[in-house]
């Protein structure tokens, strides 16, 4: 609980500096974190404190590079993260700050879950249907599961939408029992 709550002040004041540039800020904090998560060697220098800053700031200065342009404000937080050693935080600030980026954009984020990959076109236009019911602007990240039979299941927030034909079987047996 401690860690979110700092996590939280931290995502606050990067919000607040990035202006209007946030949602651009929230992307390139979600490739980083993916950067260093899908490797165990730069995951391990970020969090283990046998690393010196200079070595820190040193991978870390390499990672905005590799990243391309960055904007200068996330640059600058994150080297305010490695100099005050809350870099081991940095997945759960993106998280919190993309919360809370979406909370003032008026948007919410969502999954669809399909037995195959969906196309752009049908994600668009589930995203628009949401957005309709929702009365909020509505962002789905598509996965698929291919023990789901047919149909899609869609979460936003709490609410799921289950159009699967594991529920639509499930119902009609409920129904023909009764």
């Amino acid at each position: 609980m401690v860690n979110v709550s700092i996590a939280r002040r931290y995502a606050r004041a990067l919000l607040e500096a990035a202006g209007d540039s946030a949602l651009g800020i929230g992307d390139q904090l979600a490739a980083l974190v993916a950067l260093i998560g899908n490797n165990p060697d730069i995951a391990d220098i970020a969090v283990n404190p046998a690393y010196s800053r200079a070595q820190r700031l040193g991978v870390l200065e390499g990672l905005i590079r590799l990243l391309g342009p960055t904007s200068p404000t996330l640059g600058n937080f994150l080297r305010l993260l490695v100099e005050r050693h809350r870099l081991v935080l940095l997945p759960d600030i993106t998280r919190v700050y993309r919360e809370m980026a979406d909370a003032r954009a008026g948007r919410v984020r969502g999954t669809v879950v399909s037995a195959v990959e969906l196309d752009s076109g049908a994600v668009k236009q589930l995203e628009k249907t949401l957005s309709a019911l929702l009365e909020k602007q509505v962002v789905l990240e598509s996965k698929v599961d291919h023990t789901v039979l047919g149909g899609v299941s869609t979460q936003v927030g709490s609410v799921v939408f289950d159009g699967t034909l594991r529920t639509q079987l499930d119902d009609l047996k409920r129904v023909l029992q009764s």
